[in-house]
C-alpha cells in the first residue's frame, strides 16, 4: 500500500474559503475514489492556520496513477482551488503494516 501525504498552504485571507472547499469538495471526493482504503484529513491549527493535509492510503500504486495519472508525483489541484493555495506539496511512502510496541 502507498501513504500519499497531500500538504496545502493557502494564500494569506482565503483560509475559509479554502476551508469550504477542503470540507464540501475534497473531503468527499477523496472518500469517494476507488483504490483510497483510507483518507485524513487535516485541518489548521492554531500554529499553522493556513495549513491543511490529507494522509490517504491507496491500495497500490497502479490505484493512484489511475486517479491522477503517470505523474503521481505532481500535486495537482482541483481547477476550483488554484487561486486559494499559496504552496502545495507531495510526498509518498510505504506503508508499514506494523510497528514493534516499545
Amino acid at each position: 500500500m502507498i501513504m500519499r501525504i497531500f500538504q496545502v498552504t493557502t494564500h494569506p485571507g482565503k483560509e475559509a474559503e479554502f476551508g469550504r472547499f477542503f470540507h464540501e469538495t475534497a473531503i468527499p471526493l477523496m472518500n469517494s475514489t476507488p483504490g483510497i482504503v483510507r483518507v485524513l484529513p487535516g485541518a489548521p491549527r492554531e500554529d499553522s492556520p493556513r495549513e491543511f493535509s490529507f494522509v490517504m492510503v491507496w491500495e497500490s500504486l497502479e490505484a493512484l496513477k489511475a486517479f491522477v495519472g503517470e505523474d503521481y508525483q505532481c500535486p495537482h489541484i482541483d481547477p476550483a482551488e488554484a487561486e486559494l493555495v499559496e504552496s502545495r506539496s507531495i510526498k509518498h511512502y510505504d506503508l508499514v503494516d506494523s510497528y514493534p510496541t516499545v
